[in-house]
């Protein structure tokens, strides 16, 4: 007898030996039950997950001779001859081959007539999102009012080139992919019934090769089975399915997040030595970001398709990594998949995606530098320097701090530490927060990381600290300051900042400084000069390379030119 592959012999015959699809298949028992069959139905899902084969089985159970209720016998003459394709009443079609209007016609025709020794009549079309326009419209008037005992069950992978005049005459199921741990079992069963040799870790690396199909993953252990003559080895599985070690793919992850880009090209040169698959290691390692992301988010390792090991290595990896850094990478190699799946040059473009995402932890956050904060020296942003701490309620002026410096504009020379102003004296029981506070600087790095425009308008205010509270001292001019501490979100995010810094316990208060009294309103005159001034002030801006860089992308203009130092401003 010729040899049948397995994915043929194994087959499933009825619907208690479908596997992962466990709500069509209750759906579709009980209507069989019940005696609820619709006139069509539709069968979405990706390949090799059961959809024609649940058509057949569907198909069988309608016309067995021992009645649609107990579902197929696989015994019966009508049973047999329909998985054999030999039944004149079930009829299975390839869109593909039959999508033209005139056969499509044809066969509406020929269904007027009712089956010729079946209980049912049933078309099966396969791929039905190859038909033409004006061949689903063919199928319209038939499909809402068909003859007696006519039943339509259409499998597509394209649900959305299915018209909806089609879908709203059809009950939709949904054929999800199959967890891996399921195709596993199966793959298991599968190799202990046919005498094959295979190790968990082999069977595992197949099942998530098949990426939920399980036809995939079973003509590929089929195959891997013939090739080692009844053994597969978990070298040759990694080998088939371009796979990689999960502590290769570790320390890729650890290099891209330290920026060592040689350690990366090492790693993209020993893939391509190996031989794997450029677009197969690219897919694999964008799935082992993602369980890290999972992971880092606080997500429950029992819903990952990973051995325990894997799993607990993966867990550290992720809280080295940390959440953001993770999303960002993800972000980065996301953009770049369409490329390298494209490119003729596969390993190339999967070495400079690489690379290019090892170049992340030298990007500066944009919210991070709006709050004020510079890059260090090895990439790292450190906390901003709070301004010099003034008793609350002193009336004093409170000092701006100095400009960052900017490549685009460069701001006024910053002055010296000894030509700045002494600081008020604090008020007697109240302690001053100095300047190089830990507290302080770990308050302002948290709420930077929070709220990076909050950080950025308290950057102004002065603080104290006493008996467990910390006080921050707004002048009453800051007035887009106050509103924005009169937010509840706002003053959660102050409460948790100020935990986080301080310690469990500690509490804050905003104080408002009576603000200085202003100069007398400009003259006409004066009120000119100063449109004047400010119209010179834009121009001077935009004739900046770097600003007109910024407008040009953004199609923007230029409302006003602040001071440096000034806050930028939130909106409302």
């Amino acid at each position: 007898m010729a040899y049948q592959v397995l994915a043929r012999k194994w087959r499933p015959q009825e619907f208690r030996a479908l596997i992962g699809q466990q709500p069509v298949v209750t759906a579709l028992s009980n209507a069989l039950a019940e005696g609820r069959i619709a006139q069509a139905y539709l069968f979405s899902g990706i390949r090799g997950v059961g959809k024609t084969t649940v058509a057949r089985v569907f198909a069988k159970a309608l016309n067995c001779e021992l009645g649609p209720e107990q579902g197929p016998c696989n015994a019966c003459a009508t049973c047999r001859e329909i998985s054999a394709g030999a039944d004149l009443d079930v009829l299975e079609i390839d869109a593909a081959t039959y999508s033209k209007v005139e056969q499509v016609r044809e066969l509406a025709e020929s269904l007027k007539y009712g089956p010729t020794r079946d209980r049912y009549k049933v078309v099966v079309l396969d791929e039905v999102h190859r038909l033409s326009r004006q061949a689903f419209d063919a199928l319209l008037k038939i499909i809402e009012e068909p003859p007696p005992r006519l039943v339509f069950i259409f499998a597509t992978t394209e649900i959305d080139a299915v018209p909806a005049t089609i879908l709203s005459r059809c009950q939709e199921y949904h054929f999800r992919r199959v967890p891996a741990p399921e195709v596993a079992a199966h793959l298991a069963e599968i190799c202990r019934a046919e005498g094959i040799a295979a190790s968990p870790r082999a069977l595992r690396l197949l099942a998530r090769a098949g990426e939920g199909s399980v036809r995939d993953a079973v003509a590929l252990l089929d195959q891997l089975a013939t090739f080692g003559k009844g053994r597969v080895e978990e070298e040759e599985a990694a080998r088939l399915v371009g796979g990689l070690d999960l502590a290769l793919f570790a320390r890729l992850l650890d290099a891209i997040l330290a920026g060592d880009s040689p350690a990366v090209a090492l790693l993209a040169r020993e893939v391509e030595a190996a031989g794997w698959d450029p677009r197969q290691v690219y897919a694999h390692f964008l799935a082992f970001c993602r369980d890290a992301l999972h992971l880092a988010l606080g997500g429950e390792a029992a819903t990952l398709d990973l051995p325990e090991e894997e799993t607990r290595a993966l867990a550290e990896c992720a809280g080295r990594a940390g959440y953001e850094n993770l999303l960002r990478l993800l972000h980065h190699l996301l953009a770049s998949e369409s490329t390298v799946r494209r490119s003729d040059a596969g390993a190339l473009a999967l070495e400079l995606a690489w690379l290019r995402a090892a170049e992340l932890p030298r990007l500066v956050a944009l919210e991070r530098v709006l709050a004020g904060l510079a890059p260090a020296a090895s990439g790292t942003v450190p906390p901003a320097p709070p301004a010099r701490a003034v008793p609350a309620g002193s009336g004093a002026a409170s000092a701006r701090p100095p400009a960052a410096a900017s490549a685009a504009a460069p701001g006024p020379p910053v002055p010296s530490a000894a030509a700045a102003p002494p600081a008020p004296a604090a008020e007697p029981g109240r302690a001053e927060a100095p300047a190089s506070s830990p507290g302080l600087a770990r308050f302002h790095e948290e709420l930077s990381a929070r709220r990076p425009m909050l950080a950025a308008h308290l950057a102004r205010a002065r603080y104290a600290w006493t008996d467990g509270e910390l006080s921050i001292a707004l002048a009453a001019s800051e007035e887009q300051a106050v509103r924005q501490l009169a937010r509840a979100a706002n003053r959660e995010l102050l409460d948790a900042a100020v935990v986080a810094a301080f310690g469990a316990g500690a509490r804050w208060q905003l104080l408002t400084e009576p603000a200085a009294p202003g100069p007398a309103q400009p003259s006409a005159p004066d009120a000119a000069a100063a449109a004047r001034r400010a119209q010179d002030e834009r121009e001077r801006a935009a004739a900046d390379p770097a600003v007109q860089a910024v407008l040009d992308i953004f199609s923007g203009t230029i409302a006003s030119v602040e001071p440096p130092g000034a806050p930028a401003k939130e909106p409302e």
